[in-house]
């Protein structure tokens, strides 16, 4: 699979030398002093993000363009629809004119938990090189 993300130019209140990992996204400290930024939280996630490139360049993507396996995109899907669901269920419990009691909301934010979490804890991983 193929990854090519840039960081977005979005102002935030976090501290000036924290950042995302180039490849997974998650989030990496500056350190102080000399030398070149840290764009990768670790070195197997420089090294996917090269492959990446390598393999990018062999199918002449695009930085824009993104490989994705079938099977990936389709779990994605399915996850995103669970939460559109529960975003509408929730909605319709919630509804002010039903004036909702404390157990209706702690059941409303479970049930939203765990329609959300999944889709929080998924990373797309990538796929071994194939052999032409």
């Amino acid at each position: 699979m193929t990854k090519s993300l840039e960081l977005a130019g979005v102002q935030t209140e976090k501290p000036v030398d924290s950042s995302r990992c180039q490849w997974c996204r998650s989030p990496i400290s500056q350190r102080s002093g000399a030398g070149r930024p840290r764009r990768f939280c670790s070195q197997s996630c420089r090294q996917w993000d090269w492959v990446a490139r390598q393999r990018a360049n062999e199918l002449a993507l695009s930085e824009d363009e993104l490989v994705i396996a079938r099977k990936e995109l389709d779990a994605l899907r399915d996850q995103v629809y669970v939460l559109r669901c529960a975003i509408a269920d929730v909605e319709a419990d919630l509804d002010p004119s039903v004036d909702p009691t404390t157990r209706d909301f702690k059941a409303a934010l479970k049930w939203l938990l765990q329609a959300a979490k999944p889709l929080a804890q998924d990373q797309l991983h990538p796929s071994p090189s194939r052999a032409a």
